[in-house]
């Protein structure tokens, strides 16, 4: 199991390059996706399709081929298995007491994660939400009130409803977008759930969603509206207009432009 880069192709390990080079197949979610790292290290191992329309045949075939020679088992990008097909493979391979070998590399879970600024003792990943119906709902529900940060892929015809479900669902939480991952049109967004919906009019690319742990947000409300105006007084005291304090105000505390225009308004009686 080959953990791939996740956009930039120097993002690979010396160990995985040398065990695409010498096992003798390759197995890949994407042959094109793969075909181009491997001639980006002139690397010209044999590569054989491996994807959601093909792993139950073809897991049979490569349990079959792995009791003679060495398969490399990679996705398009990051670890295989994650959110991506591989786990037929790798539980066929276990019942026949085949070894099972991890060669790690790139995690967008992690890699998102730890630029977020939002763990909160701990994760949990979600991978991409069931596009509709009772089953995508009954996920959000259930994890409505968990208190560790909440981690989700979603495609970019999909964002913006996934974000006004989190809204209506979870309230104006705080949360990270990242965009393109190390690719050369990386974004990483922090703020809240509507400045996200506001700031992802057009979404492109590839989206991993970091969703802030479940906190008592009617409280938080109360408290975060009040150091907004007291952050805004400051502002207004010291000759800021309001075009360059609102902007200010929203990189302190992540809420809506609206939310940063009214206590903007409001510091002026206080």
């Amino acid at each position: 199991m080959v953990g791939t880069p996740i956009g930039n192709l120097e993002d690979i390990t010396i160990r995985a390059l040398k065990v695409l080079e010498n096992v003798q197949l390759i197995a890949a979610e994407d042959t094109r996706t793969t075909k181009k790292l491997l001639s980006r290290y002139k690397i010209d191992t044999p590569v054989t399709s491996f994807h959601e329309h093909t792993k139950l045949k073809k897991s049979n075939l490569l349990i079959e081929q792995l009791m003679e020679k060495d398969i490399a088992l990679v996705s398009d990008a990051g670890m295989p298995t994650v959110s991506d097909p591989g786990q037929e493979l790798i539980f066929k391979a276990i019942q026949k007491g085949i070894s099972v070998i991890p060669i790690p590399g790139p995690s967008a879970v992690l890699t998102a994660l730890v630029v977020s600024g939002l763990l909160n003792d701990g994760f949990l990943f979600i991978g991409f939400l069931p596009r509709k119906g009772a089953r995508r709902k009954d996920i959000l529900v259930h994890i409505l009130k968990e208190e560790k940060s909440i981690i989700i892929f979603e495609a970019l015809h999909r964002l913006l409803k996934t974000l006004n479900d989190l809204n209506n669902l979870f309230g104006n939480r705080k949360i990270a977008i990242c965009r393109e991952m190390t690719k050369i049109h990386e974004e990483i967004f922090r703020g809240s759930l509507t400045d996200a919906i506001d700031h992802f009019v057009k979404p492109r690319g590839e989206f991993t969603l970091v969703i802030d742990g479940y906190k008592n947000y009617e409280i938080e409300e109360f408290y975060e509206e009040s150091n907004l105006i007291k952050l805004a007084k400051i502002f207004r005291v010291n000759k800021y207009s309001s075009k360059e304090a609102i902007p200010l105000l929203l990189q302190f505390i992540p809420v809506s432009r609206k939310k940063a225009y009214d206590a903007w308004i409001k510091s002026k009686n206080v």
